[in-house]
């Protein structure tokens, strides 16, 4: 084959930080850190750090493919780490410090971790586990001499002592743009968390999908804000992204969880683009609405982690004038697969039909091919109504998990998701469930995603579930689990006759339970074989039919 005559540039995260370092030297980086409530500098501020903390890496003996883990928020030391552990040549594993003890010293001594970075909050944390992390060889922790907390881990040290004399100037190296530069495990409700290996081509490919007009569309304009943690999946890219075009950057630190404090952010630093979970933006509105304020710079939200209630749609449409994007990937997918943006027309669809489509996870971006497929591996129609497993491919999307020497996608390299969804003609994407969690009930399938949607809904509820339960004549009838707004009651009659109209009249619950919370994993998602095992002895009342 007659070969292209073009210049065979690596795609290294690396070329991400020099052009942001030459183009953008000038735009601001702002955080919020346990020792500094607004700490405000430049990308070309944030670049010199990161060439000191290179030299300083190197220092440490870290060498190409060592794995070096952070425990840590969304600030600048944070991003200053990104850069200088994967553009060294080194992993950077980012580590969610929600997750159960007993999963953190997993992940560490998998994926043998030599350093741990970590924020002061989570130094009891490692304290605890220190003896059990032989790998791991000293801890350097994300604050100054004089915010340093008394410990006792090994070799520990504040991270401004480790940048301090260090020269502002590094020899980056050049190696193949598929060499490793992060990691992130999954944190499944069963089994243990397995590792996701980021390589640099995959890392940048991402970042060129993610800033496309049709997705997330940062410009140097914006002033971008993740409330989605770098601790999970990269912030869905933000830290590459927002470089990458100039965009400001604001990061809220540990004051993720604080409405009040996110709010005064955006405002104070005119953010008009923001990314979070849903709990996040409902947590958000509850405060506007309590306070009696606005969002008055932001302009747009991004959605994902899990579906987007259309009540958040609507009242930031409705009383904030903010648009929001619903979207969906995967760790596994580095992780954004698809992002909802409107076709042209559909504008002028009745309001009804417009807020379905918006509902919808959304459309496929350029670098991810998908597919659905019934229990014997057809491929079914893009008609809206079919729905089965779905399938995904793509330079950003895994082909195995570290350390298994198993592929991880079939003969044809389709990684299979685990949801289960339908696709429209025009191609928007919606999740109708996770294969283990849908319901089946006389041989037709539920969607128990949408019935908790429509739970959710309703202005008393706070969050909901819906899980399997055996039934004498139906195999399965859906239970919804119900957790109130505080304050607030219904009654089970009442629950029930809000799904009226709003689903298909035999896919309404057979019952309600009402509790004061629903288990969760560490990244916030439904635990449903926790609630499974919770109801194992539940039974529907005599004579519930459907």
């Amino acid at each position: 084959m007659l070969q292209g005559l073009m210049m065979d540039t690596p795609l290294l995260i690396t070329r991400i930080m020099r052009f942001a370092d030459i183009n953008h030297a000038g735009r601001e980086i702002v955080s919020v850190t346990a020792d500094s409530p607004r700490h405000r500098y430049t990308y070309a501020d944030a670049f010199v750090r990161t060439r000191q903390l290179a030299n300083a890496l190197a220092g440490l003996g870290m060498r190409e493919g060592d794995r070096i883990a952070t425990l840590a928020w969304n600030d600048h030391r944070h991003l200053e780490l990104y850069y200088a552990i994967s553009c060294s040549g080194s992993v950077c594993h980012t580590i969610n410090p929600r997750l159960f003890t007993e999963q953190i010293e997993y992940i560490v001594n998998h994926a043998e971790d030599r350093l741990v970075f970590t924020d002061p909050m989570f130094v009891p944390l490692l304290e605890e586990l220190a003896d059990k992390l032989p790998t791991v060889e000293a801890y350097i922790v994300l604050t100054d001499a004089e915010h340093m907390p008394d410990t006792s881990l090994k070799g520990a040290v504040s991270y401004e002592e480790l940048l301090a004399g260090e020269p502002g100037e590094f020899d980056w190296p050049e190696f193949d743009e598929n060499a490793a530069c992060s990691l992130c495990y999954t944190s499944g409700t069963t089994g243990n968390p397995k590792g996701a290996l980021f390589s640099h081509r995959a890392t940048v490919l991402h970042a060129y999908g993610i800033c496309l007009p049709d997705v997330m569309s940062f410009s140097e304009r914006n002033c971008v804000l993740p409330v989605v943690p770098m601790f999970h999946v990269n912030a869905w890219g933000a830290p590459y992204g927002v470089p990458m075009t100039g965009a400001k950057l604001v990061l809220p630190g540990p004051k993720m969880g604080d409405s009040e404090a996110l709010h005064e952010l955006m405002e104070s630093e005119n953010v008009d683009y923001s990314l979070g979970v849903p709990t996040v933006w409902l947590n958000l509105l509850a405060y506007l609405e309590e306070s009696g304020q606005t969002a008055n710079s932001l302009q747009r939200v991004c959605v994902g982690g899990a579906a987007c209630p259309a009540s958040i749609i609507e009242t930031f449409d409705t009383k904030h004038d903010v648009y929001v994007h619903h979207a969906w990937g995967m760790t596994e997918m580095s992780p954004v697969g698809v992002y909802n943006s409107l076709k042209t027309g559909m504008e002028a669809l009745p309001a009804d039909e417009l807020l379905q489509v918006r509902l919808r996870q959304g459309r496929g971006l350029f670098g991810v091919e998908m597919k659905i497929v019934d229990d014997n591996g057809q491929e079914l129609p893009w008609d809206g109504v079919s729905f089965g497993a779905l399938k995904v491919r793509g330079p950003w999307v895994v082909s195995a998990y570290y350390k298994d020497d198993r592929p991880a996608v079939d003969a044809d390299g389709w990684f299979d998701t685990g949801d289960v969804a339908n696709i429209t003609p025009e191609g928007f994407m919606q999740i109708t469930d996770r294969t283990k969690d849908v319901i089946k009930s006389g041989g037709e399938w539920i969607s128990s995603i949408e019935l908790e949607n429509t739970a959710v809904n309703h202005p008393k509820v706070a969050e909901a579930a819906v899980i399997g339960i055996a039934h004498p004549k139906w195999t399965e009838r859906p239970l919804l689990v119900v957790v109130m707004r505080p304050g607030e009651t219904i009654s089970r009659e009442d629950m029930l006759a809000w799904f009226d109209g709003k689903v298909a009249k035999w896919w309404i619950p057979d019952d309600v339970a009402f509790v004061d919370e629903l288990p969760h994993t560490a990244t916030g998602k439904l635990k449903k074989i926790a609630l499974r095992e919770q109801f194992a002895d539940y039974e529907f009342p005599a004579g519930s039919e459907s």
